[in-house]
């Protein structure tokens, strides 16, 4: 396991930080205060949270045309058939992907092809488990179109917490299936429109392995 390169300047700042504090207060107050102690495990404890929160795991990857990989780890809390009506404008299987402050919070691409559509929404920062979260929140959505012209859509969405969305995606490019599409800070969601002939495979409660997990095969 490794750090993120979108966590990097996050830890040393984090690191940094704490050692003042801490360094403060051992020369201020006491170098054998219950307060110092207290500080330093707190401290300790808030550090190794923020490099876990950021570690970019190693994982074997897996690239099939008919299948649609889990784009993040998580919890699945949505499959459903509904109108997808940004890009597609008809109806849509569904499937959103909770990740959690505990999850790994890379996010990567289901499938390989080219991407036909993005855009950026500024929006709202409501509990990404909500359902007018997908519409109303800070979100990117992506659309992906295989070698067969079959296409589905990725949103990453921000939560509560999430306050930065970031998308390497860009219109016209390439990608490959389980490469990096971004990373979302500190909670949110993924969700994924499919053709409504797709095959799903995971089930509502289901955790997934981003990369790993067969969400659908077309």
């Amino acid at each position: 396991m490794t750090l993120h390169k979108e966590g990097r300047s996050i830890v040393a700042l984090f690191l940094v930080v704490l050692l003042i504090i801490n360094l403060l207060v051992y020369y201020f107050i006491s170098p054998n205060s219950y307060l110092t102690y207290t500080l330093g495990v707190m401290s300790l404890l808030i550090f190794l949270f923020v490099v876990r929160f950021f570690r970019k795991p190693s994982r074997v990857l897996i690239t099939d045309d008919n299948t649609i990989y889990a784009p993040a780890d998580g919890t699945v809390m949505v499959i459903e058939k509904t109108n997808e009506d940004e890009y597609f404008k008809d109806k849509r299987i569904q499937v959103s992907i909770f990740m959690s402050v505990w999850n790994v919070h890379i996010n990567w691409f289901p499938i390989s092809g080219i991407i036909k559509y993005f855009k950026y929404h500024p929006g709202k920062f409501l509990v990404a488990r909500l359902p007018k979260s997908s519409i109303e929140n800070e979100r990117t959505s992506v659309v992906l179109e295989d070698k067969n012209n079959r296409q589905i859509l990725m949103r990453q969405i921000a939560g509560i917490i999430a306050r930065r969305i970031i998308c390497y995606a860009k219109k016209e490019k390439e990608v490959n299936q389980n490469s990096e599409i971004g990373f979302i800070r500190f909670g949110s969601r993924v969700d994924l429109f499919l053709p409504l002939d797709s095959k799903i495979h995971v089930k509502l409660g289901q955790k997934t392995t981003g990369t790993q997990t067969v969400v659908a095969t077309f």
